[in-house]
């Protein structure tokens, strides 16, 4: 582009001369000579060559020509342009397939068959009254032969037992995820589920996954060693735990009723391996694991995937993040036939959505707000505290509303400290961070949730999926600095239709980025602006036509609103974590999992 200026610059004064090549200035110095000596025929042979050389134009001209030529791009466009090429280059990175499929070019065209059916007043509905329903539910369906919405639990044929316990929990009427999700999941597609935190995401593949281990123990029961038939994975163990809790409620009503028995086996590192064994080798149904236990029991052949039909990925962009990913891809490997794939979060942007399709069979995509909105239930307060003021102004905001409260920070030094700090001033406070053994992390979550301590000190670890009640005060210690974890964070409050605060420290430690994301989620969420964040210079305000041109909101890469994907301080990292990472094993792995 400068090029193309300094070009039309040159051509715009009068007093430029254009450049001589050397060949071409010999050639007039030689015809000069030529000329006083009156030698003619020579000079036409070196005029022929001067001829050439002219034909000849240099390749500065050539450029100008060309850029000329070209068609105008406005600036916007380059940009749109520019976007899409990164966004093509992520999603090509790799496929979430197993290496059988990739070698073999096994390509599943039509999802799996399932028994469900709904009633038929539901199945003719017309495509208008559906489409009335999923407005008035807010919901955006994308996806070919979307099975129709269903409003209530009986018209989704459940076995009266989970009906009766889904009455006992107090769930009366599904959410809008579950109106669409448990029909689309039920009918065996598969799917990508995006709704905001607390909206009952849990039960949309865990019923699912109970009715088809049910019709496959009735069909055909389980011998000892087999298993699992469907599989949930989870990114901390915490949530893995409340899942499985999720599945014993619902187990044992069927049981009760005179159901065939189902296993369930929760799959988490920190506990000893010999018990989880045990269910293994009786035959288990149905196992919520976390990647890295997963992944051991997996390669030292203590359980297979050879009968594994369905399979859920929870808080899915999670684990498709650089943490997770190559374990997840060597989970895949060990499944054998096809699968029904689910992925569930409240933060999915493209890049996942993008990459998730590749390992899908014709996905229906669920989505109830935009994937990395926060949940309109919290109200979001932002305060400005000085570094070292903070953990005195913690204990006031503290006195804001009754407990519990959480409290979230970075690091887990952070957490000791503040635990350390508000155990000194006599606050019945836990704290959990991944350093922790699991003893004392089961115990923190389990007297937390009990009530009998009032204050949880977590980092990230505790921000996603974790369901505890009664919630009604989030306290970020610091900003996150990537958004999404902070909407994982503020959604720990909120939950099922109730409201809640979330306060958010902020001061000169952050990014501009960070916070310009922060006001922008703000902004969108409809809730006061505090003066430094309304400050702040916003780059984003020139770009509405980048927006509309390109269709993305905010950022593709991790759904952030204050900033395009060229200036991702994720993606930025995320590649410097990669080129660190390329540069290992240098000694050979040293044996499993390259402990050298």
């Amino acid at each position: 582009m400068a090029d193309h200026v300094n070009m039309q610059n040159m051509e715009d004064e009068d007093d430029y001369v254009e450049y001589v090549p050397v060949a071409k200035r010999r050639a007039i110095e030689a015809q000069k000579i030529l000329q006083r000596k009156g030698k003619s025929s020579v000079l036409e042979e070196e005029e022929e060559k001067l001829n050439l050389v002219e034909a000849k134009p240099s390749l500065l001209v050539k450029a100008t020509q060309l850029k000329k030529e070209q068609p105008e791009i406005s600036p916007t466009e380059q940009v749109v342009l520019q976007e899409k090429e990164m966004i093509e280059h992520l999603s090509d990175r790799k496929t979430l397939m197993s290496v059988r499929e990739l070698a073999k070019g096994i390509t599943y065209t039509e999802p799996l068959l399932t028994g469900w059916k709904p009633s038929l007043a539901i199945r003719r509905m017309s495509k208008k009254a559906r489409d009335a329903i999923r407005k008035q539910w807010h919901i955006i369906v994308d996806g070919e032969d979307v099975p129709p919405p269903i409003k209530n639990f009986k018209d989704m044929r459940f076995p009266e037992p989970i009906l009766k316990k889904l009455k006992a929990k107090g769930i009366i009427q599904p959410t809008p995820i579950q109106v669409q999700g448990l029909p689309a999941i039920l009918s065996g597609r598969d799917m990508i589920g995006i709704a905001f935190t607390g909206s009952g995401k849990t039960l949309v593949f865990v019923l699912p996954l109970i009715m088809v281990a049910l019709q496959e123990e009735i069909m055909m029961p389980i011998a000892p060693g087999e298993g699992p038939l469907g599989l949930i994975v989870c990114p901390s163990r915490e949530l893995a735990r409340q899942t499985y809790e999720v599945i014993e409620q619902f187990l044992e009503p069927l049981k009760e009723y005179g159901y065939p028995e189902l296993r369930p086996l929760l799959c988490i590192g920190g506990v000893d391996m010999k018990s989880q064994l045990d269910v293994v080798k009786k035959g288990v149904h149905i196992v919520v694991a976390t990647p890295g236990r997963l992944k051991d029991m997996l390669a030292k052949k203590k359980m297979n995937l050879d009968n594994c039909r369905y399979l859920t990925l929870d808080e899915a962009d999670r684990l498709v993040d650089l943490g997770f990913e190559d374990d997840i891809r060597e989970v895949f490997d060990h499944f054998k036939a096809q699968r029904q794939t689910l992925l569930f979060s409240a933060t999915m942007p493209t890049k996942i959505q993008n990459f998730a399709r590749s390992a899908l069979v014709k996905p229906i995509t669920v989505n109830v707000g935009r994937a990395g909105a926060a949940n309109l239930d919290v109200i979001q307060e932002v305060e400005y505290v000085k570094q070292e003021a903070k953990i005195v102004y913690l204990l006031e905001c503290l006195q804001k509303t009754p407990p519990p409260v959480l409290v979230f920070c970075e690091n887990k030094a952070d957490v000791d400290d503040i635990h350390e700090y508000l155990l000194l001033k006599g606050v019945e406070a836990v704290a959990i961070h991944g350093g922790k053994d699991q003893e004392e992390r089961e115990y923190a979550i389990a007297s937390f949730k009990a009530g009998k301590k009032d204050v949880l000190v977590a980092t990230d670890v505790a921000s996603k999926g974790l369901d505890f009640p009664e919630i009604q005060h989030v306290i970020n210690y610091d900003m996150p600095a990537e958004i999404e974890n902070y909407v994982h964070r503020i959604g720990r409050t909120g939950r099922c239709g109730k409201t809640g605060i979330a306060t958010t420290f902020i001061n000169k430690n952050q990014s501009e980025t960070t916070l310009l994301d922060l006001k922008h989620l703000l902004q969108e969420a409809k809730q006061r602006i505090p003066p430094v964040l309304a400050e702040l210079n916003d780059p984003m305000d020139d770009v509405e036509a980048i927006t509309n041109a390109s269709g993305v909101k905010g950022c593709a890469y991790c759904g952030g609103l204050g900033h395009r994907i060229t200036d991702c301080p994720k993606l930025e990292h995320q590649k410097s974590v990669q080129i660190a990472n390329s540069r290992r094993d240098y000694f050979g792995s040293g044996g499993y999992r390259g402990e050298i």
